[in-house]
């Protein structure tokens, strides 16, 4: 591979790092949670005149548009390439938040946060990962998902700062103009630099294994209508729906838990849970390419179903360090599904129709997190709700370890000859 080709791969990474650093700000939604419960009880003229119990709504909304944007997102990847669906996401996002700068309305805010934001969030976010992938090796997938979806996890860091610092010195709305204008433009301008590996592009393979066999390994490129035909997809679909609406549960209230042992301080377990979940992808990428994706997963899965547990007698103790602490490992955990999965699709199923299938198994991130949030939300108004929820996410996560059994890692033929770069690579089906 000639250095050239080198530098783009890692131009490629880099921008889409850049563009989900910016689109993050999903996960500092417990920020805006605050601010606005906040205001409801505080009234007046200007406050925002909502329900308390649909307080949620635009984070739910927005979590289940963003999925099913995806998979438009997906296929406009497919056809119109990463740079001008990126652009399309920068612009929805600038103008959501354009729209809730403009009113308090429970209206405009789903519609800006929730649809508009939410949309924008699936283009850009679809657009950042698939051309990455497309310029590594598959001895790289896990590690360059990691990276590029780490962005997302890490925003937090430093957008719930900014966001507490914009909000106490120039209240919502002119926040989130501000928050319009820098995201259109940074993912607006970075969206130039995603592009596809041309055609005919091979990432070159290492040449030898340890057992001295050829280590390149041809890739069956399914099309949505074969992937959904297979059972694995909705092994997958089941385990990404459990571990995604399990940590998304935890993740839209962490703000609101800290907030009774820390005060105003509340932000840091936010940005310390945001370093837990950026770390997740990175680690968990890294442990995927060594052992596989199948034994990370169940790893992952049976940490976050023990870390659910543990939530019930630390969030009763009311100790801020141990809250954070636990955070910090929930957000690890559920970071790592960010990563394994879009992993997972591309090994199964390959990269020529990758955004695509990979937007329909990202539905199961936003199922997950409308049906999970929602029934914590119900659980959570009852006496002794939130240990309930604990429960039940526990429960879910150990049963998704479980269903981690019945996948398989990806057998494929080997190829008895090296691959050059350039060189068309033979497609084999593999054992779908």
């Amino acid at each position: 591979m000639s250095d050239a080709i080198k530098n783009r791969g890692m131009q490629v990474t880099m921008a889409g790092l850049g563009i989900n650093l910016a689109l993050g700000v999903l996960y500092a939604w417990s920020i805006f949670k605050g601010a606005i419960k906040a205001s409801i009880e505080k009234g007046g003229p200007d406050a925002f005149n909502w329900s308390l119990t649909s307080i949620n709504d635009p984070y739910a909304i927005c979590c289940l548009v963003f999925a099913f944007a995806m998979v438009a997102a997906g296929k406009c990847q497919d056809k119109i390439g990463p740079a001008r669906t990126a652009l399309i996401g920068g612009i929805l996002v600038g103008s959501g938040f354009t729209v809730m700068s403009m009113s308090n309305s429970y209206a405009a805010w789903v519609i800006g946060f929730g649809v508009l934001a939410g949309s924008g969030f699936g283009f850009g976010y679809g657009a950042a990962t698939p051309p990455a992938l497309k310029w590594f090796s598959s001895t790289k997938t896990g590690v360059i998902a990691g990276t590029v979806v780490a962005g997302f996890g890490l925003a937090p860091v430093y957008i719930a700062p900014l966001a507490s610092y914009l909000l106490n010195n120039y209240g919502m709305q002119k926040t989130t103009m501000f928050l319009a204008i820098g995201f259109a433009v940074v993912v607006c301008g970075l969206s130039f630099l995603l592009v596809n590996p041309p055609q005919g592009f091979v990432p070159e393979e290492p040449a030898k294994k340890d057992d001295g066999k050829p280590a390149a390994k041809p890739v069956y490129n399914a099309n949505v209508g074969e992937m959904i035909r297979s059972p694995k997809f909705y092994l997958l679909w089941v385990n990404f729906f459990i571990g995604s609406g399990a940590g998304l549960m935890v993740i839209g209230s962490v703000a609101g838990l800290a907030k009774k042992s820390m005060g105003p301080m509340a932000f840091v377990a936010v940005a310390i849970m945001a370093i837990g979940n950026a770390g997740g992808r990175v680690v968990a990428g890294v442990l995927s390419d060594k052992i596989g994706r199948k034994a990370t997963l169940s790893i992952m899965l049976g940490m976050q179903a023990l870390m659910m547990f543990a939530a019930i007698p630390i969030v009763g103790s009311g100790s801020a360090s141990l809250l954070v602490v636990l955070a910090s490992f929930i957000g690890f955990c559920y970071g790592s599904n960010l990563c394994l999965f879009p992993s997972f699709a591309k090994d199964y199923w390959g990269t020529k129709n990758y955004g695509l299938n990979y937007g329909m198994l990202f539905t199961a991130w936003g199922v997950g997190g409308l049906v999970l949030g929602r029934v914590s939300e119900m659980l959570n108004a009852l006496p002794g709700g939130l240990n309930k929820s604990f429960i039940l996410a526990g429960i879910l996560c150990a049963s998704g370890t479980v269903l981690t059994i019945f996948l398989r890692e990806r057998k494929t033929v080997e190829v008895a000859v090296p691959i050059s770069v350039g060189e068309p690579i033979p497609v084999m089906e593999e054992n779908r």
